[in-house]
């Protein structure tokens, strides 16, 4: 099995799934005693400390960006759209409370906010978890029209 890891991307494999792969080539070089065992058990060690490297310079990387909902004092576009998305999920929660909002309408709001989530989640991942200018004047559109929505929702008579 061979094991490709960018260096730039989060890593595949966690801890956990390293151990029991480990353990798996383990068992089965404990039933092969041959050349061939030892040099599986030999790449399994290397992918192994080549994942655990990668994962290192991910989690310890200033550039590898905060994801989708959540701030990153490094990426002001990023905090603003999820500002904005926060602020709207307190008013969709606000018109539930104050029953200004059928369950039905809840419903279709969240979705739409899903939908924006998701959105953010693509651009991000296009330009290793930061938001160009572009992708945040097309999520601001976006949230734009989510505002209307939720104000029109909140405002109509049930």
């Amino acid at each position: 099995m061979l094991l490709f890891v960018h260096l730039d991307s989060p890593p595949l494999v966690t801890r956990e799934d390293a151990k029991s792969l480990l353990n798996c080539v383990l068992g089965v070089y404990s039933r092969m005693n041959s050349k061939i065992a030892k040099s599986l058990l030999v790449l399994a060690v290397g992918g192994l400390m080549a994942i655990g490297t990668a994962a290192a310079q991910t989690q310890n990387s200033n550039t590898s960006g905060a994801g989708a909902g959540v701030n990153d004092p490094n990426h002001p576009r990023v905090n603003q759209i999820n500002q904005r998305e926060q602020n709207q999920q307190n008013r969709i929660a606000n018109g539930i409370k104050n029953d200004k909002l059928t369950p039905g309408q809840a419903a279709h709001l969240e979705k739409g906010e899903q939908r924006l989530q998701n959105n953010e989640k693509k651009d991000m991942a296009k330009d290793n978890g930061h938001l160009t200018k572009q992708d945040q004047k097309q999520l601001n559109k976006e949230a734009n029209h989510m505002s209307k929505k939720i104000y029109k929702d909140k405002h109509d008579q049930k």
